[in-house]
């Protein structure tokens, strides 16, 4: 795979080695002031904007990704700003992203292990604003472990599928590509604090060393995306061109 998707000139400096094709960690991605101003933006948002989900909320704009594709709605100014920035380091393929995620993560919050599927281009990119976290990755569980009456060893559990984790921390941006996307679950455990073990495999670039604990203030997220199938407006309103 990593011959059909060649890696991105401007990113390769900022590659995780330990991990398989392909994941990037730019930290300082922004400043403190351009992180103030986000979280700013971010909470100013009107109060409908926010959807409740278990364990944490978000903000939804751009649209809503749909198998048939997706009605695209313009992002605000500030959004629009974070997406021609990661845009221009070539990470869609030479696209603009048009669809932005915000999660709200207190602490004891987290997501279960998941993909983000077909609706989105192949690579997802995230912004940390206001507290790190530990962003934990997962072999998928095996077709054959939950057929009923086969034999063979137990169906391995979440820690044993767990096998890398990367360190987020504040103004960093995470790119995720090729098997690191298509292939592997990832997700936040629902805990209040966070432990630096060896599977954390770029603990070395920051402050962070093995066996420190890091508690966790309340993080916000900038999924950044770009959804490749887009209906036009008059199309869905049942106006001809």
């Amino acid at each position: 795979m990593s011959e059909a998707c060649p890696g991105i000139p401007t990113l390769e400096p900022f590659r995780v080695k330990q991990s398989p094709p392909a994941a990037y960690y730019v930290p300082d991605f922004i400043t403190e002031a351009e992180e103030a101003y986000l979280l700013q933006q971010v909470y100013g948002a009107p109060k409908p904007k926010w959807t409740q989900l278990s364990g944490r909320r978000l903000q939804n704009w751009g649209g809503l990704p749909h198998p048939k594709g997706m009605v695209l709605e313009n992002l605000p100014p500030w959004l629009q700003a974070c997406a021609d920035k990661v845009s221009s380091l070539g990470v869609f393929g030479g696209k603009p992203a048009n669809h932005v995620l915000v999660n709200e993560y207190r602490p004891g919050e987290g997501i279960m292990p998941h993909e983000d599927g077909p609706l989105y281009f192949p690579t997802v990119t995230t912004i940390s604003l206001g507290s790190h976290t530990l962003l934990d990755f997962y072999h998928p569980v095996s077709r054959g472990q939950h057929m009923e009456g086969e034999q063979g060893p137990d169906p391995q559990t979440e820690e044993q599928r767990h096998f890398l984790s990367l360190l987020l921390k504040p103004r960093s941006l995470l790119v995720l590509r090729q098997d690191m996307y298509v292939h592997y679950l990832h997700g936040i455990r629902l805990v209040a604090e966070d432990t630096v073990t060896e599977k954390v495999v770029n603990a070395g670039g920051s402050s962070s060393a093995v066996g420190d604990t890091l508690s966790r203030g309340t993080r916000v997220s900038l999924t950044i995306r770009l959804v490749p199938k887009v209906l036009k407006t008059s199309i869905i309103l049942g106006r001809r061109k």
